[in-house]
Parts: structure tokens; sequence; C-alpha cells
């Protein structure tokens, strides 16, 4: 008689299961993490009630708090984007170029200056701005949009370099030798070639910049001594203390505060994606 063979399970029975779970495991991050933005938006929407009194669904909105942060920290907004955007234009020019430099240019030392960079960031953040300080009263800088811009920028150059040559390496140095016999110089051959190619570390880095400037705290709270120049970071730590009692329109000026970071974060996420990944595949 012949014998039956018993054909194995077909594989992938058991993967509903785990994607099932994976799906719910994923939800459940996802839901602790925007939580605290669910709450903050859930706040400002009733500013009448006090911060242990919120109800965890509004039963009716009020924008009487979005309306008060608008009139007392409007321009504070404006004062960061104008800050975050002059610290992305200073970070770039001063990283596009380090990059190409470091990736394409046989210099000495490169491995040595790469892993400088890489150490400036673990510097305290405190420690810089007490140094830039005393620098700052002899420039003239204090109470400056510039100063605050340099400084802002400062925190973004280090990444920005690194990243960007990460994808500066990676570019073809046949594509650079073809522009060169063409006639094109190095400054021409950079702006033309090399930087169009880069776009995608450039939007990336850009962007951090951009975050690292429009959050940044410890420079605006130690290099402006007057109204003149603050940020919205600044005027929120202030805003708290003034409105202690009003929670619906801290809640509301922190909503604001995160719109154009989100905004840039959904419009430019396919590049960062491939402004990360795209240096570490030759």
């Amino acid at each position: 008689m012949a014998s039956v063979t018993r054909m194995p399970a077909a594989p992938g029975t058991t993967r509903p299961k785990r994607r099932w779970g994976a799906t719910v495991a994923g939800l459940l991050a996802l839901a602790v993490m925007l939580f605290p933005l669910y709450w903050m938006i859930n706040t400002a929407l009733q500013p009448e009630s006090g911060l242990l009194k919120v109800s965890p669904i509004p039963e009716s909105l009020d924008l009487s708090g979005f309306r008060s942060a608008v009139t007392e920290q409007g321009g504070h907004l404006v004062t960061s984007l104008v800050v975050a955007l002059g610290a992305v234009a200073i970070c770039l020019a001063v990283a596009a170029p380090a990059a190409y430099g470091l990736a394409q240019f046989r210099l000495r030392g490169t491995r040595t200056i790469v892993f400088g960079t890489l150490i400036t960031q673990m510097v305290p953040g405190i420690v810089i701005a007490n140094a830039l300080y005393s620098a700052y009263v002899d420039l003239g800088l204090v109470n400056s949009y510039f100063g605050l811009m340099l400084a802002d920028a400062s925190l973004g150059i280090p990444f920005a370099i690194v990243l960007m040559r990460s994808f500066m390496v990676a570019i073809p140095k046949e594509v650079i030798e073809a522009a060169e016999v063409d006639g094109a110089g190095r400054l021409r051959t950079f702006f033309t070639v090399v930087m169009p190619m880069s776009r995608n570390s450039l939007i990336t880095a850009g962007l951090f910049a951009f975050l690292y400037a429009w959050s940044d705290f410890m420079f605006a709270l130690t290099l402006n001594t007057t109204d003149d120049v603050k940020p919205v970071t600044l005027g929120i730590y202030q805003y708290i203390g003034a409105h202690v009692g009003d929670w619906g329109s801290v809640m509301a000026a922190s909503v604001l505060s995160a719109i154009p970071a989100a905004i840039l974060l959904v419009l430019a996420q396919k590049y960062i994606a491939a402004g990360i990944t795209g240096g570490s595949v030759k």
C-alpha cells in the first residue's frame, strides 16, 4: 500500500496573527506618543477649565485661547520664523562647501576633522551659550537677529556637514571630472553639478537646522537681555509665568508653535528618508 506523504504546512500560516500583533503594538505605541499632543490640543480648546478639570473630550469648541495666543504670541512666532530661516541659510552656506571639500578633495586629516565635528555636538549647550555671550558683548551681537541666527546655525552645522559629506562621497568622481573637462571650474561644478545631485541631503540638513533653531531655548534666553528679539520658545516660557492660571492660552500657543515644524516634516518626509539613506549606498 503506497504511503501517503504529508504535505508540510503552508508557510506563513501564522503571519496574519503576527501582522495583527505588530499592528496593535504599533497603534498602541503611536497612541502613547501622540497622547501629549492630543491633550495639548484638548486643553487649548477648553480655555476656561483648570488644568486638573479638563474634560477628556471637549464638549464644545472654544477658540478664545487661540485668539489670545495669536494676539500675544503672534509677533514671537514671526521672530522665530525669521531667525530659523536665517539659521538655515547660514548653516547650509557653511556646511555644503565644507562637506564637499571633505568628501571630494584629498585632504590630510579628513577623518580627524569629521570626528572633531561629531565631538562638538557632545558639548552642553549652556557651556557654548556662556562662552558666546562674552564674545557677543565684545562684537555687539547681543539682542540682535543676526547674532541669534549665527548661534542657532551652530547647532545644525556639525550634523549637516556629516550628513552631506556621507552623501557627497557617493557622487561618482567621473561626473565631476566630466564637468571639469567641459571647462567648468570648481565653483561652477559645485553649484551646477554637486548641489543639484545633493538635493535630498540639502533638504534634510536644512530641515534639521530649522528644527534646531525653531526649538532653541538656551541661546534665546542667554543671548537676549531685552524684548527686542524674543522667539516663541522664550515667549511661551514667560507666558506661563504671566498666565499660569490660563492653561488654555498656554496650550494654544504651544499648538501654534508646533504647526510650522509639523508642516515642514510632512512636506519633506520623502526627502528626509532619501537624504539620510542616500549616502549609505554607493
